[in-house]
């Protein structure tokens, strides 16, 4: 693997170049929500202060967001979007739709979404093949983006804080300039488009920066859980009361599955049109925490209660990914501890397994309610 350097004011020039024949795709900032001094609670009054990011198509390279923390929105939705028609069909044949699909680059994704696709390639790719993801997978070149950690951010626990593969160039946003490390043959294919902007000839002063960079960044994690011993706890506290105070506060509203990097269920409908016009065979993303997800014919219901589809969410999560792949399907990029109107998430979760105090809005209500 060839690490090269590449000076920032050569980053721009370089992007130029690469993307003549593919759409760019990079973190861009949003505006809009509510004002912080509307909201009541501290929590998501501090949260709301803070600037919001999403990948957008770059027509303007000057609003790319270099120091992004998250996305809203992980970019599994480049992948595969929320919503689209998956073929189109009549009474004598179905063609497929594959329209969606074009050719990106998309820059500035984290070392933790990098574990999040990788996760999405197996679950797409080994028992049932998906065309879909797979030929938007194939036609994305991945250009990765070191990052800095914040409070929310659990990466390190997950060990997704680093990535070694998955990737076609990887950069690390130092002082003056990226290191980038080559991940594949797309990636070296890149650099030979404009090889005159990076530098093989890594310094000791480069090396020492990086070095440096690394171990600031190591200890800048806040929040730390302990997953190696969740999947047992998962089993022995399958029952346990706090799931039915959590689901009593649940909102059933899916927002913890829209934005995790790994959740991957969808829904399919056939939508018809007349005057002999071709069908639609849509897809869409679902969540197994909505009240419709394990409703089947009858109007019988498998999961009624939230606190039922909660369990089985963190049981995915937690316990059964492990199980099957030997690492949990969460990727520690701090997503549902940011979305979650009642703050169900990773953490509150986790510490109410291991016994822990949970500082959570979904706990505060138990309590009340409990008075």
């Amino acid at each position: 693997m060839r690490i090269l350097k590449l000076q920032k004011k050569d980053f721009f020039p370089f992007l130029e170049v690469i993307s003549k024949k593919a759409e760019l795709w990079a973190p861009v900032a949003k505006q809009g929500g509510p004002p912080a001094e509307t909201l009541p609670d501290p929590h998501w009054a501090s949260l709301a202060k803070r600037e919001k990011f999403s990948f957008e198509r770059i027509q303007d390279f000057s609003k790319i967001a270099m120091n992004t923390t998250r996305t809203i929105i992980p970019p599994k939705k480049i992948m595969v979007p929320a919503s689209f028609n998956m073929f189109h069909f009549d009474e004598k044949e179905y063609r497929e739709d594959l329209s969606h699909v074009t050719n990106r680059i998309l820059f500035g994704v984290h070392p933790c979404d990098i574990h999040g696709l990788l996760i999405l390639d197996k679950l797409f790719s080994q028992a049932y093949s998906d065309p879909y993801y797979l030929e938007a997978r194939k036609k994305t070149i991945i250009l990765g983006l070191s990052c800095w950690p914040d409070e929310f951010c659990f990466c390190k626990s997950t060990h997704t804080d680093i990535i070694e593969e998955g990737y076609d160039l990887f950069f690390t946003n130092l002082e003056s300039h990226f290191l980038v490390w080559i991940g594949s043959s797309r990636g070296d294919d890149l650099i030979r488009l404009a090889p005159d902007y990076f530098d093989e000839r890594l310094t000791e002063k480069d090396i020492k920066t990086y070095i440096n960079w690394q171990e600031e960044r190591d200890n800048a994690f806040q929040t730390e859980i302990n997953f190696t011993r969740l999947p047992d706890l998962m089993e022995l506290k399958y029952k346990a009361p706090f799931w039915e105070e959590a689901g009593a506060a649940c909102l059933a509203c899916g927002s913890c599955s829209m934005v995790c990097p790994t959740c991957n269920c969808y829904n399919v409908v056939d939508k018809q049109f007349l005057g002999n016009r071709p069908g639609q065979r849509l897809r869409y993303w679902d969540s197994c925490t909505l009240t419709e997800y394990s409703e089947v014919a009858g109007g019988e219901n498998f999961r009624g209660h939230k606190s039922q589809r909660l369990r089985l969410w963190y049981t995915h999560k937690l316990r059964a990914y492990v199980s099957k792949y030997g690492k949990p399907s969460c990727v520690g990029c701090g997503r549902c501890l940011v979305t979650c109107p009642v703050q169900i998430h990773a953490k509150s979760v986790a510490d109410a397994l291991e016994g822990h105090p949970v500082d959570a809005f979904w706990k505060k209500f138990a309590e009340e309610v409990s008075k």
